[in-house]
Formats: structure tokens, sequence, C-alpha cells
């Protein structure tokens, strides 16, 4: 069929032009079971929010403001004075000694100032100013006490609640604030306690220098004593060593054993070389003798030895051994011969004697050395212990004239008073209270009674677990929502009879030959939204399958039974035989809206006792519209349910062009599995601001896993209370007036 035809078949003539905007939706298809999320919550919701509690807000924070107000104006005024002490970290702490030339670290100031304001907080400081001015009983410390107690409260340390000692930052000023309800008793406090504060400091200089003094007085006739002990001591040491310094005898034979050990060293190299040139000769190396002193005596022999060899040999070869030239020659080198080693001898003997003189000289200064170092070890021995008693005797003499100075300037420094801490500012009464400021009372009620307000409006909103607003639901359940109905219980009853309704809301003319012109009746919201989801529903089925639908709910007093009525009713209004069939055999209730009381019904179909036929009745008033009601209920008719509804399904389309079930709440009754398995589609009726979210995801999620055709969900009882999306939408459809159809 063309999709204008259809469009023509199902919205009814004259209201084509006047029917709100229809979301168009493809062919239904089984859903996919999916796990629902939790959506994303855009601004506007939280504006929403806000405008929908805005009178509540409002009411609230204009209460919080006003009674702030009113107790803010019963308050006692409270005044407050402030003396300020100036703190100069560059003043000395004393008059003569170290501290008067010197002044505090820089990085310490906070430490300082810090231990200041502790200071100004002690009883010490406190308790004269208390006591003068009676500020314990001023600020009701001791009221309502017994005598008793309020002693025991007066002897323990005193801390004034009004008082108040601040820094200024970056500042060496230490400000003494004291609240009252009496101008003159607020500065007279301050300044008291800033002059007190003096005081202290003051006296606790003069104590410490007193008692610094007393402990040094003490201990000087000790350390006297022990300065003349020591000096005894050390004078005593030196007529012992027989010396007057030992540091000087010392150093003298450190310079003596160095030259003794370099002489030492040396002899010892010496007598090594010539140790080693006799050893040479003894074993006969003519090289051993011509490296020595006498040498070259010995090379010049040794050259003239070969040269009568030489000319012997020749004497011998030429002339023989009778011949007078060759014993001549012979004689010759028998006397070189003589002489060599004649010399060869002394040398020898030379090479001995100068080794036992290098020996015997090594040997002198090895004792020499041994004798020196055991004088040097002696000496030095002693030295040290000389050494440690002239310490100790410097040391006490040191202290002792150190501890007469530091005496002397401790009685100098106590009545020194000292000025790096004075007053720079007296404290004057002041003119205006500081407390209550009921300017700044108002500003902070305003503000945190706002944020309160606001606060416990969104917290509200996030703790509501409801379905109230139609994409927040689609997008958390998965399936669409087609659509809303809005709140109007007088539209939610249903009409007696097409007559009826003409007799209360048509300005009758009747139709004129099979034109239907004339005047119809207006149409109110929930009728608007009504017919709004019987066309999505229509519309959606392109193919035509849906010949039945289930409407159920995840819990009961949904609404179901009563759009179900209405649903079936618009589609009758279109000229379609319906036929709805209320199938909540626990408790039905579409009898008493059509105003039946059958005792037969689909319980008796089920059961076999009668056939379908006999028990749908038409409607009074409505045409097309045919009602079977649920009869007596039974556990054997709801078991039956799942076997034959199927075949009454199949022979209630022949019939009937759409079917009706009013099913039980689908969670926790079996027969509504059933059904939804059984039927063509099943729509879900949820209520906006009651219905949890869970409960109905949960009805999907069995619905998936049947495999049934969610149609959609529809949202009942919708308000500006119970949706961000604004409902004033349907107001926009209304007619106030009577149209004229043409």
């Amino acid at each position: 069929m063309p999709e204008q035809s259809r469009l023509t078949e199902i919205i009814p003539h004259g209201h084509s032009n006047n029917l709100p905007a229809v979301a168009y939706y493809p062919p239904m298809q089984p859903q996919q079971e999916f796990e629902p999320e939790a959506p994303a919550v855009p601004l506007s919701h939280y504006l929403w929010v806000l405008r929908r509690h805005l009178w509540k807000i409002v009411g609230f924070v204009a209460t919080c403001v006003l009674a702030t107000a009113v107790v803010s104006a019963r308050l006692q005024p409270i005044y407050e004075s402030t003396a300020t002490v100036d703190v100069d970290r560059q003043a000395p702490q004393e008059v003569v000694g170290q501290d008067s030339a010197r002044s505090s670290a820089p990085n310490d100031a906070d430490q300082f100032l810090a231990t200041q304001v502790k200071l100004i907080q002690s009883d010490s400081v406190l308790r004269p100013v208390a006591e003068q001015f009676h500020l314990l009983d001023s600020e009701g410390q001791l009221g309502g006490m017994s005598p008793e107690k309020a002693q025991e409260t007066a002897r323990a340390p005193v801390v004034l609640k009004r008082l108040r000692v601040t820094r200024p930052p970056n500042t060496y000023l230490l400000l003494i604030s004291y609240r009252s309800s009496d101008p003159a008793l607020s500065a007279d406090a301050a300044n008291a306690i800033a002059n007190s504060y003096l005081a202290h400091t003051y006296d606790i200089r003069i104590r410490s220098s007193a008692s610094l003094s007393n402990f040094m007085e003490k201990q000087i006739d000790e350390l006297k004593a022990k300065m003349e002990k020591s000096g005894m001591a050390l004078a005593q040491f030196e007529k012992d060593l027989d010396v007057i310094n030992p540091e000087e005898k010392t150093n003298i034979l450190s310079a003596r054993l160095l030259q003794l050990n370099t002489e030492y060293t040396a002899a010892q190299g010496e007598r090594v070389s010539k140790e080693a040139a006799w050893n040479a000769m003894k074993s006969g190396s003519l090289e051993a003798a011509q490296v020595s002193s006498q040498g070259a005596e010995l090379a010049k022999l040794n050259e003239t030895l070969n040269q009568a060899r030489q000319r012997f040999a020749l004497v011998k070869s030429t002339y023989g051994s009778t011949h007078p030239e060759y014993r001549k020659a012979a004689s010759e080198v028998a006397e070189v011969e003589r002489q060599f080693e004649s010399t060869r001898s002394n040398i020898a003997e030379r090479i001995e004697v100068e080794y036992r003189e290098a020996l015997n000289r090594e040997q002198m200064l090895q004792k020499t050395v041994a004798e020196t170092k055991e004088e040097w070890d002696r000496i030095n021995s002693k030295s040290f212990e000389y050494q440690q008693l002239k310490r100790e005797a410097e040391a006490d003499k040191t202290l002792y004239d150190e501890l007469i100075r530091k005496i002397r300037e401790a009685d100098i420094n106590a009545g020194f008073q000292n000025n790096n801490i004075r007053i720079a500012d007296l404290a004057r009464p002041p003119l205006k209270p500081v407390f209550p400021n009921i300017k700044l009372n108002l500003m902070l009620a305003f503000l945190f009674s706002t944020l309160l307000a606001v606060g416990a409006a969104l917290l509200h909103d996030m703790l509501d677990t409801t379905l109230r607003d139609p994409k927040e639901a689609s997008r958390f359940l998965g399936t669409d929502v087609i659509g809303t109905m809005p709140v109007d219980r007088l539209a939610a009853q249903l009409p007696k009879s097409v007559a009826a309704v003409t007799a209360a809301a048509i300005v009758a003319k009747p139709a004129q030959g099979g034109n239907r012109k004339g005047y119809y009746r207006s149409t109110t919201d929930f009728e608007e939204s009504v017919r709004t989801i019987r066309n999505t529903i229509l519309l959606s089925d392109f193919e035509g399958r849906l010949r039945s639908i289930v409407i159920t709910s995840a819990a009961p007093s949904e609404g179901k039974s009563t759009i179900a009525a209405h649903l079936a009713i618009a589609n009758a209004d279109r000229g379609k035989k319906t036929l709805i069939v209320d199938a909540d055999l626990r408790r039905p209730s579409l009898h008493t809206k059509f105003g039946f009381t059958p005792r037969e019904g689909l319980s008796n179909v089920l059961t076999g006792e009668l056939p379908w036929q006999d028990v749908v009745v038409p409607v009074e008033g409505w045409p097309n519209l045919s009602f079977l009601p649920a009869g007596l209920g039974s556990h054997r008719a709801a078991d039956l349910i799942g076997p034959r509804l199927a075949t009454l399904l199949d022979e209630f389309a022949k019939e009937f062009d759409l079917v009706f079930l009013d099913s039980p709440p689908l969670l926790g009754f079996a027969e509504c599995l059933q059904m939804a398995a059984a039927a063509d589609g099943v729509l879900i009726i949820s209520r906006a601001g009651e219905t949890k979210r869970k409960a109905v995801a949960e009805l999907v999620s069995v619905l998936n896993r049947l495999r049934a055709n969610i149609i959609g969900v529809v949202l009942n009882q919708v308000s500006q209370n119970t949706s961000s999306d604004g409902y004033s939408y349907y107001g926009y459809y209304r007619y106030g007036h009577y149209q004229k159809s043409e």
C-alpha cells in the first residue's frame, strides 16, 4: 500500500492538520539484550531541577536571611580595641658583651614572633590584667559556678576567649586585640595586656641575669683552685724534666736526627760500593782492579806487558832460544810481569782497606742514629705530657678570666631594660561595634543558604532513581520511548459512549450524506497523547504484521489498564475492529472501566468451558470496539495461557484488525512471559517519577531474552515536575475553540 494511503487510513479525517508531529520509526525487530548504562546528564537537566524547585529554594533562602537579620539585630554589640607592639629585630640584646654588637639572624623572624605571640597569651602576662579588670567575670567564665568551682577555675591558667593576638604579614608588628561589650574596657584591657607583656619580658631578663650571676659566682672559686693546681703541675714537670721548654729541645734533636739519617744513608751506599769492588778483587778479576782508583796504572802495565810478550814472541821466532836477544826479551817480559802482579796486589790491598773504612763508618753512624733516636723519643714522650699540662693550665686561666668578664657584664646588663620590644600605638575605645556585622551576616546567610538549597535540590535529583525524562529513559533502557501521557485524572476516565461524549463536548451538526462535515469535539492533552502513541505504533508497522499487542508494566498501578482502554478506543475511532482483552486473571479491572459486571470471560475460554465468541461483548457506544473480560481468576486458567494463547490470537486475528491484551505486571507473574512471547508486540507502561529505572531495565532485559518484539516504552503521568524536556508542548495542541472540518 502506498505510504500516503496508509497515512490517510491511520489518521482520521479532519485531524490530519491538527495532530502533533509523530516520530517516524523503522520496522521493529527483536532487540538484542544489553546492559543498561547510566546516561550522561546534560546541563539543561540541572537547570530544569533548579527551575522545578525555584520557589522552594527562594523560600528557604528568604527564611534563612530573615532569620539571620532578626538574630543579628537581637545580639549584644561587641567592641574591639587593638594595641600595636613593635618588635625591633635590629636592636642589641645587651649593653655590653657580644650581643651588644650583633642583631638577631633574619631567618628566625617567624619563629621569634610566634614565640612572642605565645608569650603574650601566657598565664604570667594575662593573670594580672584579668584580676585587675575582672575579665573572667565579664566573659562569663565564672558565671553559674559554685564558689569552690570558681576558685578552682581562677587557680587554673588564665585563658581569655576574647583576646586575639595577630601578626600582619611581612611586618614585625604584633596586634593585641580585645573584645568587650564596653568600649572603654576593651581599650583598657588591650593596653594593660601590652604593658604586662613588656613588664614580663623585663622580669624574665632580670631573673635570667640574676640566676646566671649566682651560678657563675658559685663556680668561680672552684675554677680558681683548678687554675692554680694546673699551673703548679706544669712548673713541677719542667723542673723534673730539667728543661724550660721541651718543644725546643725536641726540635733540635729532630733536626740532628734528620742529618744523621742522611749521612747514615750515604755511608750505607758507599759501603755497598766498596764491598762490591772488594768481592770482585777477591775473585781475581782484572776488570775489577782496572775500575779502581789505581786502574789507570794497572792498565798501562798491562799494555806494556802485552807489547813485551809480542816482542818476545817475535825474537823467539826470529833468533831462537839460544840467541842473546831471546834471553834479553825473556828478562824484559819477566820484569814487566813482576811489576804487573805487584801493582795488582797493591790495588787489592787498597780496595780492602777502603771497604773496611766504609764499613766502620757505617757502623758508627748507625750507632749514633740509634742513640739520637732514643733520646728524641724520650724527650718527645715527655713533650706530649708537657703540652697537655700546658693546655690545661692555659684553658683554666682563660676560662677564669672569661667568667670574671661575664659576671661583670651580667651585672651591667641586668639593669638594662631592653628596648627592642615597645608599644607603638595604644588602644583607644572604638565608636562602632565589630559584632554583629549585619551586612556580612546577611551576605553569608544568603550565600550558604543558596548553596545548601541548590545542593539539596541537586542531591535529591541524583538520589531519585525513577524514570522521569523520556530522553534519559531512552538512553538508560536502550529502547524507544514512543510517547508520554500527561497528568489528567478527569481525562483518564473512560467516556460511557460516543453519545455521552457528544452531548458533553460537541456542538452538534449531524453529518450530511457520506461526507463527514460538521463540528467535532475539542481534544484534551490526554487524548492527543493517546492518538500520538497509536499513530506511532501503526506507522512503525510497515509490513502490517502487528495484530496483537501486550500492554504490561514492571509494577502495579502504572496506569497500563487505563492506557490500554484508551488505545483500544482510539483505534476503534479510526473505523478498525478492535478487541481489548483483560488478561489480568489475578486482579482484573477493565470491566469496571467499561461498566461491565461479567462472570464469564478469558478464564472460561482457557479452561475450555466456553468458546471465546460467547464471552466477547461489544462496548456500547463504540461500534468497532469489543471487550473480552477476564472472568473468574484461577491458577489453572493462568497455567493454560501458554498453550492456548497463541491459538486464540490467531482466531482473534481473523475477526479483528488489532487486539490489545492488558496483562499483569511482568515481573513476578509467569503468564506474562508467555503472553509476551505469543503476541506480535509488547508495549511497556511506566509511571514517571515513581517507577524505578532498574525495574524497567530488568523488564526490558527479560523481554530481550524471550526475543519479544518490544514496541517501546510509554511514560505515564508526565508533568513539569517529572520531566526536564518540557511538558508545555502538549498545550500547543489543545483545541481551545471548536474547529470546523471541511
